[in-house]
């Protein structure tokens, strides 16, 4: 009769084991983050670098973490909000400060607007947003240094590939 017991508890332990789910853990990602390169507009096929590039997010007062601030780059991932339509950003050629603080490179202002699509992932990982109708504009003013904008990719579903591209 022990061993009887002894059998269902193991049985029970091994069937209780067996049974827990294994999407506790999230490891299949998280949101995307939106691709930009910048190219030549002289040689629209060309790579080419942003001088001291600063990206800050409108209504912020820090740097975008997702990009080396003041770094000469040809391609930047950034974050969407994920509880708004539309995300804007301060994209800085040749950022400096003055002595007195104040910004002293080229400042352009870029616009995204898109739909927020909700898709769920697992138990672990819950939800991610994925951007639906990508769509871009630019602030003029009398000096811009972004002289083009080219959506490659209207969904944002991964982060592997190019999303948008800027010519300067």
């Amino acid at each position: 009769m022990r061993s009887l017991r002894i059998g269902i508890l193991l049985f029970t332990a091994i069937l209780s084991v067996a049974s827990c789910e294994k999407d506790d853990i999230c490891v299949e990602g998280d949101t995307p983050l939106l691709v930009i390169e910048f190219y030549n507009i002289s040689d629209t096929s060309a790579l080419k670098n942003v001088p001291t590039l600063r990206v800050v997010g409108v209504g912020k007062n820090i740097t975008v973490n997702t990009v080396a601030d003041r770094t000469a780059l040809n391609t930047i991932s950034i974050p969407l909000k994920t509880d708004e339509d539309a995300t804007s950003f301060i994209l800085i050629s040749g950022s400096a400060s003055a002595e007195d603080g104040s910004e002293t490179g080229n400042v352009d202002t870029i616009n995204f607007s898109y739909q927020r699509i909700e898709d769920f992932l697992s138990r672990g990982c819950g939800f991610v947003i994925n951007y639906d109708s990508l769509q871009t504009g630019l602030n003029v003013d009398t000096d811009n240094w972004i002289k083009d904008i080219e959506i490659i990719k209207s969904q944002v579903t991964n982060s592997d590939s190019t999303h948008v591209k800027i010519y300067h």
